[in-house]
């Protein structure tokens, strides 16, 4: 069997991660969603709901049966303790799954398999499992106007997630590859891709 590059994709959010995850599956690698791994196992019927309810009451979960993510962040942004008994729950979930995907994508033979982790360099405990870490960098700035122009958040919203998330400096201390994607054209992004793809078996 062919050796398998396991590439860590991450950068903060509105940097481009999901627009380069799909260049690279373009390209033949296969994409597990971290981030989608969550957000799946806190929709109704999902692992994390029950242990959720137990933890923090029914409050935090949505008549429909998912997790309230709203009342969810703004307890995880007031109280540092709430965000990490939330993680010990989905985590482990996360963890799982990423590795039932993973193993898949090798069973069928995928040269490369991209993890795309927002919180990579946060959580330390990524990196021992992967070959290399790709950053997609931009500034605050353009977080800002990325993450307003495409969903409801508030410019106060977005700057409280941005605090929570690893400082720009750390992420690229921690890089093996970098993309600078502010304001980077469509067509550059994609050469640049191209490029960093091929050092990976792509």
């Amino acid at each position: 069997m062919a050796a398998v590059t396991r590439l860590g994709l991450t950068g903060g959010i509105g940097s481009g991660k999901s627009t380069v995850a799909q260049m690279l599956a373009d390209l033949g690698a296969a994409i597990i969603d971290a981030d989608a791994i969550a957000r799946s196992v806190t929709l109704p019927g999902g692992g994390a709901i029950g242990p959720i309810a137990k933890e923090f009451g029914s409050a935090f979960i949505t008549p429909q049966g998912a997790l309230d993510r709203e009342r969810m962040r703004e307890l995880a942004f007031a109280d540092a303790g709430a965000k990490r008994r939330l993680e010990a729950i989905i985590h482990p979930l996360v963890g799982q799954e990423t590795q039932r995907q993973a193993d898949a994508a090798v069973q069928q033979g995928c040269r490369c398999i991209v993890f795309d982790i927002p919180l990579l360099v946060e959580s330390g405990r990524w990196r021992q499992n992967l070959d290399r870490i790709l950053v997609l960098d931009c500034s605050v700035a353009t977080q800002i106007e990325r993450v307003m122009a495409r969903s409801s958040l508030s410019r106060v919203a977005v700057q409280q997630i941005i605090a929570a998330q690893a400082p720009r400096l750390l992420r690229l201390a921690a890089a093996d590859a970098v993309i600078a994607n502010d304001g980077l054209p469509l067509a550059q992004l994609q050469a640049q891709v191209r490029q960093i793809a091929a050092r990976f078996g792509l």
